[in-house]
């Protein structure tokens, strides 16, 4: 599970990535091969006010536009879960690579009853387009890797993780 303080730092890297030609580009996977992400740590949202749970989309939103306009290409190199937050980094990456695995998912209907940034949602239109945005967003269902191809969420299909990080690597 993502952090509010790991979202800030992958902002940050991605804000003050040399751009001399020393960094080619950024991937972005999970710790391990079960997940990309998990979402942010769920007992974050304890006590959330309406007025916090704006205050946090919009900083999502934040850190997500860090990563979409990050002067080197971004590669989401996604195997197992990528839900919620890890959802919304590997949305706005330029490329995202799977692995037959991954199962991607905004289960914020279900778990905290809000919705992701207008900035979050647009970007996430412009990629897939706005039915399955709708879709995605109301029913929290998963969409599992063969689906994430034909719809055009991720780039490349591989077999498992070590291929997915060799192409990204490549």
């Amino acid at each position: 599970a993502l952090t509010f303080g790991m979202y800030g730092a992958l902002a940050e890297i991605c804000e003050n990535v040399p751009t001399d030609g020393s960094v080619k580009a950024i991937i972005i996977r999970g710790a391990g091969d079960n997940a990309f992400a998990a979402g942010t740590d769920i007992s974050l949202f304890r006590d959330f006010s309406p007025e916090k749970g704006i205050e946090s989309e919009n900083g999502a939103a934040k850190y997500f536009s860090a990563v979409a306009i990050c002067p080197v290409p971004t590669i989401a190199a996604m195997t197992g879960a990528c839900t919620g937050g890890g959802a919304g980094i590997a949305g706005v990456c330029d490329m995202r690579i799977a692995s037959r695995d991954m199962k991607f998912v905004f289960p914020i209907s279900r778990t905290l009853g809000n919705t992701l940034s207008a900035d979050t949602l647009s970007r996430m239109v412009n990629l897939i387009g706005e039915a399955k945005v709708i879709d995605l967003i109301f029913t929290s269902r998963l969409i599992e890797a063969d689906e994430a191809l034909h719809i055009g969420l991720i780039n490349e299909l591989h077999d498992d993780c070590d291929a997915v990080m060799e192409r990204a690597w490549a």
